[in-house]
């Protein structure tokens, strides 16, 4: 029996997860774990004391205030900030976080900035928009960038990086490879015209004269290796998904999430369940509650038979509308009783083929997970 819902999170399975990717690389490759989204959903304060014992070189966010709580877990590892912006620059130098600079209006700003408080040498990423055309500057750029590069101390530019829109996708391997050949012309260009001499700080593991190179994501890393360059960065792939089914194989899903059983209605034909009768009963049917719903992320599109659960080994699915704090799944075909655990995904029943199944992604359902779910650590 289970007394409330809860997300167990699985710590020897974020080791196995790193050392598969990790294997993946040459021993000289830096990786970079993603722990944004509150580590995609799970919890980042094990997250990131594990990922410092397994000895990973980079934390990679996407906002300062993320950033933040990750400094405040005790980490002294490097935090890329992916999506940097003005109003948080002074939350960003206070908890040393490495802001990505993705327009030359940023960098102007960013530039300003660091003068204003006469700081020197900051260490700052550079990110190229190689074809995602979400963040990132242009080849068009490139003679704006050097001039500013070249005449400012305020700078110490660490990496220049991209990313890949569709290294998940057989069907666009091309299109991934034009990514990468325009990511690879860009470097060349712009570290031909940019005077990095005289750049780089004494303290600094990168040379003055050449920033690092990043480009993969998980997909990449299982893809697309030879790419992997200076550093790589993994985020779904730590936490057990390799978007496709042969690439699960390699990985173990860290959480898994599980309700219990809170009551069962046993229902005659005809009679509804739910808001706005959403499910009507064909024949006589056993519906039992969870105590989960769209406050804790599971959204509506989970609800009508789109998601389902797992009670004793049989799948139920979700009847009606999700609720904000609750769900009914049809049990009339399983032994189950009150106090009974559905899965709702584990490390047997994986969050993509449920998400798959409402037509989304493990992405949007782990990071959807709400803080009012109970996390429970295992080693």
């Amino acid at each position: 029996m289970a007394d409330q819902t809860v997300l167990e999170i699985n710590l020897s399975a974020l080791a196995h997860n790193y050392r598969a990717l990790r294997s993946k690389l040459k021993a000289t490759t830096k990786f970079l774990a993603v722990v944004k989204a509150q580590a995609y959903g799970h919890d980042p304060d094990p997250i990131i004391h594990k990922l410092d014992e397994l000895g990973v070189d980079y934390y990679g966010v996407a906002y300062a205030q993320e950033g933040a709580q990750i400094r405040s877990t005790g980490t002294k590892k490097p935090i890329l900030l992916l999506h940097p912006m003005p109003v948080h620059f002074d939350l960003i130098v206070a908890h040393n976080l490495e802001p990505s600079i993705y327009s030359l209006d940023l960098l102007r700003e960013w530039t300003a900035y660091l003068r204003s408080k006469s700081i020197k040498r900051y260490p700052t990423h550079l990110k190229f928009n190689s074809g995602l055309n979400r963040l990132g500057v242009t080849h068009r750029d490139i003679d704006q960038l050097a001039e500013i590069f070249s005449n400012t101390d305020s700078i110490e530019l660490l990496s220049v990086f991209s990313h890949l829109a569709a290294s998940d996708d057989p069907d666009e391997a091309a299109y991934t490879r034009e990514q990468m050949q325009r990511y690879d012309d860009f470097f060349a260009d712009l570290v031909q015209k940019i005077d990095l001499s005289e750049k780089g700080s004494a303290e600094s593991e990168v040379p003055a004269n050449k920033p690092w190179r990043h480009l993969l994501n998980t997909s990449g890393v299982l893809n697309y290796p030879e790419g992997q360059h200076d550093m790589v960065r993994c985020g779904i792939g730590l936490y057990g998904y390799g978007n496709a089914p042969e690439k699960d194989l390699l990985l173990r899903p860290v959480a898994a999430l599980k309700a219990p059983i809170v009551q069962l209605h046993h229902l005659q034909k005809g009679e509804s369940v739910g808001y706005n009768r959403a499910y009507v009963c064909q024949h006589p049917c056993i519906i039992a509650t969870l105590p989960l719903g769209h406050a804790d992320g599971i959204p509506r599109i989970y609800g009508k038979k789109a998601g389902f659960v797992w009670i004793n080994g049989q799948k139920a699915p979700i009847v009606g509308n999700v609720c904000m704090d609750m769900i009914m799944v049809d049990v009339t075909e399983i032994d189950c009783r009150y106090g009974d655990v559905a899965i709702i995904f584990d490390a047997d029943h994986g969050a993509q083929s449920l998400a798959e199944a409402a037509g989304t992604i493990s992405y949007e359902l782990l990071t959807g997970l709400s803080k009012r779910i109970k996390r429970v650590i295992t080693p």
